[in-house]
């Protein structure tokens, strides 16, 4: 399939197999009213694939609605999707029309649909196998026709693991999954890009347009860009407006990259885990270890109270010699962690003892969450921010958890 009118269609800049390919299933699945989930960070354009189907549809002379399901708080969300009758809550003077109501014969996109509650995820899973919905305050099933597309940037099956998503509407969304890949596996985009986000600049703020010298057109195509094509728009307009010169080197144009040892990629990496998933994993991996030594220790003392005899002294780990994981995304493909063991000894000295431990992922969230909350005096916002999840989630895992 030829994709490159789609592109001029809507705008899509760039000619990585990825992104065509995406584009292509797009515009394969538009004739059909299969769901669709469209999956991919945040910031790389996903917002582009819906309006593709939509409007490639036997549906674009119907109503297109956009619903960002992380925006609208929880109380109010089921009413803001399938409408309430007057008086169901409190300020329900009339009713209203939901989004699904208004969509009929249309197409709804749902982003960051796994932000939505459990309650309304069930709401949801019967307007997709059924096609029926209750407004809010209601007992009287209504019909609608409406196409859903969704997307998210988190990890669905995680989710699902996690009990926060349904597995049965995970599997009735994700008829039809469309991937669209980060600007850092489409580095062959990123200049053109840039030429085309530095030309729009130039129009809009009436100024000559930027171009960037050898070296620092090598320093953008190599960093990492967390937030893929929305940051690489962002520094693309700082650079317009602030800098004199319309020629920018790499001196300058580093002066706007966020400072981040995981900014830059290994060079042949490709696709594989980044440098910050590493040190995470080597956190772990020294985090069990350090356990098991402190249950050695544990052990040692309980039995030294059993015998009557005085406790043995706690002296801080020392360690031995390294041992090497393998681990993708490093440059030399492995990963060394130093094994925590007693000073003084060897490990023949040791007595090894077999304990099952319990390692709750629920505890670890619970005590993370008291962490954020007391290092920012109870302030949901930023605690959410320093947590990286939305500050809906956050109430509800306070709720969940019966925090404070």
């Amino acid at each position: 399939m030829n994709v490159q009118p789609i592109k001029q269609r809507f705008g899509i800049i760039g000619g990585s197999p990825m992104l065509e390919r995406a584009i292509e299933i797009a515009a394969q699945v538009a004739p059909t009213d299969l769901t669709v989930l469209i999956t991919g960070e945040s910031g790389s354009g996903k917002e582009v694939m819906p309006q593709i189907v939509h409007q490639l549809s036997s549906r674009k002379h119907g109503p297109y609605i956009a619903v960002n399901c992380g925006a609208i708080p929880e109380g109010t969300i089921d009413s803001e999707l399938f409408g309430h009758e007057k008086g169901s809550f409190t300020g329900a003077h009339e009713a209203r029309k939901g989004y699904f109501e208004v969509a009929d014969k249309g197409t709804i996109f749902l982003d960051e649909v796994g932000e939505l509650p459990l309650t309304t995820q069930v709401r949801l899973l019967r307007v997709l196998e059924t096609g029926e919905f209750i407004r809010v305050g209601s007992s009287k099933a209504q019909k609608t026709n409406v196409r859903v597309v969704a997307a998210t940037n988190v990890n669905m099956l995680q989710a699902v693991q996690r009990g926060s998503f349904r597995e049965d509407l995970y599997y009735r969304l994700n008829t039809v999954p469309i991937h669209v890949p980060p600007l850092r596996e489409r580095r062959e985009d990123i200049h053109l890009l840039f030429r085309k986000f530095a030309s729009d600049a130039a129009d809009r703020y009436r100024m000559p347009t930027i171009t960037l010298e050898p070296d620092a057109q090598h320093l953008l195509t190599e960093y990492r860009w967390p937030g893929n094509v929305r940051q690489l728009r962002n520094i693309v307009d700082q650079l317009s407006v602030i800098e004199q010169t319309r020629s920018i080197g790499a001196a300058t144009l580093r002066q706007y990259l966020p400072e981040e040892s995981t900014a830059l990629v290994p060079a042949g990496a490709g696709r594989a885990v980044g440098l910050d998933s590493v040190s995470e994993r080597e956190l772990i991996y020294k985090f069990l270890f350090d356990m098991k030594n402190d249950l050695t220790v544990l052990k040692e003392q309980v039995a030294a109270l059993t015998h009557g005899q005085p406790l043995p002294s706690v002296t801080p780990p020392t360690y031995r010699d390294e041992i090497v994981l393998p681990m993708e995304g490093t440059p030399s493909g492995t990963v060394s962690i130093q094994m925590p063991s007693r000073p003084g000894g060897t490990d023949q000295d040791i007595e090894h003892t077999e304990v099952e431990e319990s390692l709750s992922l629920e505890e670890k969230e619970k005590e993370l969450i008291n962490k954020a909350l007391a290092k920012h005096r109870n302030r949901r916002k930023t605690a959410a921010a320093e947590l990286g999840i939305s500050e809906r989630t956050l109430y509800r895992k306070i709720k969940e958890y019966g925090l404070q």
